[in-house]
């Protein structure tokens, strides 16, 4: 019988060094998440326009709706566009990346099962850690830009809820000397789409295509009627001349402002983890993962070609940049849309984080790194409902009480690292498997992928050391659990698997 937990290294072997490099074959990896009767696990219900919508609903958010304005205010003005597309262009690269890995390894998990299979227990369990950076940080972080946007919308209709619900705990409030105690509608959303996810993937996907769908349809229109109002000498000079500080204008800030925006593309690889419930994975993963990617980088170039072309690229440095553009050319109504297409992008994007999440845990639970209770599907919604309940639970709690700007720090570099990994991935299958088929594989390897990684290192540089520091802290928790629980469990699942 050939089982999940056989590696490619001798088992049988307790010693540590073989135990955590220990790396598990490509059809081990299939079969790990088949149930007993032979079926998959989870469902396959999203075809290639579900999973381009899930992608599209991941990127198209917080890059448009907050960091756009920023970026050109602060670091590239008129010259964002190019920000924009250097950023587009680095994440492509890894997009093709996860393609090919996608197709050839169909499973739920995503990085996390491509550098299993790779590089090794340890690092995948390493990599399903950080990974927790991206996914649930990034949710939580996601949803306290909600939070901001539906208490703005509700002041439009003069409604003002208590501030120090609405904010962080101890976080400064829009009331002079009140005080934050929780963000009540962060938690709320989170738990929210949480329901949502638990009832099925099926139905979570009609959703977020709706969502996705109104929200692509109100950034269109702010794109033709801000068009039209376009005054060519807002973009004159294109490359703002340089403050003198690093990063302030000319080029050095069209790079900062590449990694400063590299935040608005973060989870377009959660397509990646739905590869088990794609009803074709071979064809319609890499349609979602650059299809998605390619829609996004368009429309990210375009809204800041409007914006920084119908307002003076200093007056963007605001939360709601779209809505300046609103005033210029005189729309009011459009603003109150504008606002509801804001709070569904962000709602797309937290569910598809809150998706992604519980696949990856979902995956590491399968092989014993986490507990079993993380790989319990509902009996009659086939999803991992406790993961998914145990996720949602916890991002509430961490979006109510961490403010925006401590949880937005962490995310970047987690995703970076994935990010590498998984260029790095391709290339040691490509070398230690080449007689593997693969329906998709990356053209011009290797030079493609170590561009991936030499771009994500350089983003990776331009972090502040806190970041870093932060970071160190994290994995050595993260190893500590390993060392303790998760290394036992394995061996446990294996030990299991092989009777």
């Amino acid at each position: 019988m050939t089982l999940a937990c056989r590696s490619e290294q001798a088992k049988g072997d307790d010693s540590l060094s073989r135990s955590i490099f220990t790396r598990k074959t490509i059809e081990d990896l299939r079969l790990s998440q088949v149930s007993a009767d032979g079926e998959p696990a989870l469902r396959r219900a999203l075809g290639p326009f579900s999973l381009m919508a899930l992608g599209v609903g991941a990127i198209i958010g917080a890059g448009i709706f907050v960091l756009t304005g920023a970026a050109a205010a602060r670091y590239a003005g008129p010259a964002v566009v190019l920000s924009f597309a250097l950023a587009g262009c680095a994440c492509a690269i890894v997009a093709l990346c996860y393609a090919e890995l996608a197709t050839l390894i169909p499973v739920s998990g995503s990085t996390y099962s491509y550098v299993y299979a790779t590089l090794g227990e340890v690092f995948a369990w390493i990599i399903g850690w950080d990974l927790v950076l991206e996914y649930a940080m990034g949710a939580a972080t996601v949803a306290v830009g909600w939070s901001g946007y539906l208490v703005s919308m509700l002041a439009s209709f003069g409604l003002s809820p208590p501030p120090q619900f609405t904010a962080s705990y101890g976080g400064a409030t829009a009331a002079p000397g009140v005080v934050g105690l929780f963000n009540v509608p962060a938690a709320a959303i989170v738990l929210a789409v949480t329901g949502l996810l638990v009832m099925g993937t099926r139905e979570s996907a009609r959703v977020n295509n709706l969502m996705v769908g109104f929200k692509l349809a109100v950034v269109g229109v702010v794109i033709v009627v801000g068009g039209l109002h376009i005054a060519p000498a807002n973009w004159t000079p294109f490359v703002p001349a340089n403050t003198g500080d690093f990063g302030h204008f000319g080029y050095s800030g069209v790079l900062r402002a590449a990694a400063v925006v590299f935040f608005a593309y973060i989870g377009f690889d959660a397509v990646s983890t739905a590869a088990q419930e794609a009803r074709d994975p071979q064809r319609d993963l890499p349609i979602g993962l650059i299809g998605s990617l390619t829609i996004c980088t368009a429309l990210y170039i375009a809204v800041s070609a409007v914006l920084t072309g119908v307002v003076p690229f200093a007056a963007l440095d605001r939360p709601d940049p779209i809505s300046a553009v609103i005033d210029a050319v005189g729309m009011p109504a459009l603003a109150v849309a504008v606002k509801i297409a804001a709070l569904a992008g962000l709602t797309t994007v937290i569910l598809v984080l809150l998706f992604g999440q519980a696949r990856i845990l979902f995956a590491m639970a399968r092989d014993g790194l986490l507990p079993d209770v993380f790989a319990r599907l509902h009996p009659r919604f086939h999803t991992p409902a406790a993961s998914q309940a145990v996720i949602g639970l916890a991002v509430a709690a961490t979006a109510g009480l961490l403010p925006i700007d401590l949880l937005g720090e962490m995310v970047s570099i987690g995703t970076l690292a994935a990010f590498a990994l998984v260029c790095v991935a391709v290339m040691h299958l490509r070398r230690r498997h080449p007689e593997l088929p693969r329906p998709f594989r990356v053209p011009l390897e290797p030079a493609l992928p170590i561009l991936g990684v030499l771009a994500c290192l350089i983003l990776m540089a331009g972090l502040p050391w806190q970041t870093w520091a932060r970071l160190v802290v994290w994995l050595a928790i993260g190893m500590a659990i390993y060392l303790t629980t998760g290394r036992q469990g394995a061996r446990r699942h294996a030990k299991a698997a092989a009777n």
